[in-house]
């Protein structure tokens, strides 16, 4: 198949063109995603018995394929990132299908590893395409209403859920194949549907890591072990400590998703119009009270309406995120998208790999103590964000930029 390059997509019926590509596949991800997340803590508890150690090793193991996320930049040498992005989230598919027929800890830590292979690979390449084929001046209002329609099919899966669960007393194994299969289906049709695009600048295919991007390096790694306290902890602690059932802890996904889809698109308003140091800055301190707060539903027994409240608003402040992507859009060479991609997951999971484990046995102790440690990152992560310009792009990284000279690698 002959690539097309980007500047005649336009041509293409609108259902071919490379946001249309980027829209569904946004779609098949989080049915697979969404469906594996809303059952699993409920699944390990019930059916493979898990304690905090246990569910703390299954997310260290699943963050293996994100720290090794940089070998994508082996792979492209081979194939083209959009073969590489449909062909993860096929894995994806296959994955969360086989989950339920694997209940116990050595089962599970095999499947998470495939599903999580699939699921960060397709992550990488995706958020690589984005920065490459979205203009700079709308990357912000259309990513967020990428985050939006991937929220949107994550809706339609847990209200499924909700819906279903306890009127037809679904089985584990049929959820998760459903799931699966329409991962696969709508994979398939984006490989045969859509032609392959030809991004006007090639990208790099070697390691890439350059000096002047520290900051986003820096901040990079600070989220991906931040976000691992909420994404590990936050719902096992519904189920464990206040015995939420799958449709009660789905239902409050579906809460958290509702307002997400309202309020993801204004997010993307909000950072064309106030920068991304400005909208990072308001998600951290956020961040940092709703960590403590954590704290205190341990500390001070506070009930299970403020826990939910707080996961909801959990969620909600990290719908920030993706203001880092057009951060360093902003600042990198084109041709550095793919590379530094591979680079950045890699930093995002370097503490990914080993704080689950190690603060399982912590939150067999003192779950307290884990939130406590979750607002100390936000605060520096706070303290990073700070230092975007307001205006950043090559040569104006941080706001030290001006008074020391930025090396050029």
């Amino acid at each position: 198949m002959t690539p097309v390059p980007l500047s005649e997509a336009r041509h293409l019926p609108v259902w071919r063109r490379p946001i249309a590509l980027l829209a569904l596949m946004a779609i098949a991800m989080p049915l697979s995603f969404a469906t594996w997340s809303a059952l699993l803590n409920n699944f390990v508890i019930e059916v493979a018995s898990f304690e905090g150690k246990h569910i703390g090793w299954l997310h260290s193991v699943r963050e293996i394929p994100g720290f090794l996320a940089i070998g994508v930049i082996l792979v492209l040498l081979l194939v083209r990132e959009q073969v590489l992005a449909l062909v993860s989230l096929a894995l994806l598919g296959v994955a969360t299908a086989i989950t339920a027929m694997f209940p116990s800890l050595g089962g599970l830590l095999f499947v998470t590893l495939l599903s999580s292979i699939g699921f960060h690979y397709y992550e990488t390449v995706n958020q690589s395409l984005q920065l490459q084929w979205l203009p700079k001046d709308r990357a912000p209002q259309i990513l967020g209403w990428l985050v939006a329609v991937g929220s949107a099919a994550t809706f339609v899966a847990y209200a499924c859920i909700v819906v279903t669960w306890r009127t037809y007393d679904l089985p584990y194994g049929l959820v998760y194949a459903v799931a699966g299969v329409l991962t696969l289906g709508i994979t398939a049709w984006c490989a045969f549907a859509f032609p392959q695009f030809e991004s006007p600048n090639p990208q790099v295919k070697k390691f890439v890591l350059r000096r002047r991007y520290w900051l986003y390096y820096a901040l990079q790694f600070m989220s991906g072990a931040r976000r691992q306290i909420f994404v590990v902890f936050a719902a096992f602690m519904m189920v464990e400590r206040f015995g939420y059932d799958v449709h009660e802890i789905t239902s409050l996904y579906l809460v958290t998703l509702v307002l997400s889809m309202v309020a993801t698109p204004i997010f993307g308003q909000v950072v064309a119009r106030f920068g991304e140091r400005n909208a990072l800055t308001f998600e951290y301190i956020g961040l940092t009270f709703v960590f403590l707060a954590y704290g205190g539903l341990f500390w001070f027994g506070w009930g299970v309406v403020l826990a939910a409240t707080l996961y909801v608003l959990d969620h909600i402040f990290f719908g920030f995120a993706f203001a880092l992507k057009t951060y360093f859009q902003k600042i990198a060479d084109p041709g550095d998208m793919a590379p530094t991609a591979a680079v950045a997951f890699t930093i995002n999971h370097i503490a990914a790999v080993f704080l689950p484990a190690a603060l399982g046995y912590l939150w067999d102790s003192s779950p307290g103590s884990v939130f406590g440690l979750a607002a100390g990152m936000a605060l520096t992560s706070l303290a990073l964000a700070l230092m975007i310009p307001r205006h950043p792009e090559p040569g104006n990284e941080t706001v030290f930029s001006g008074v020391v000279a930025a090396p050029a690698e």
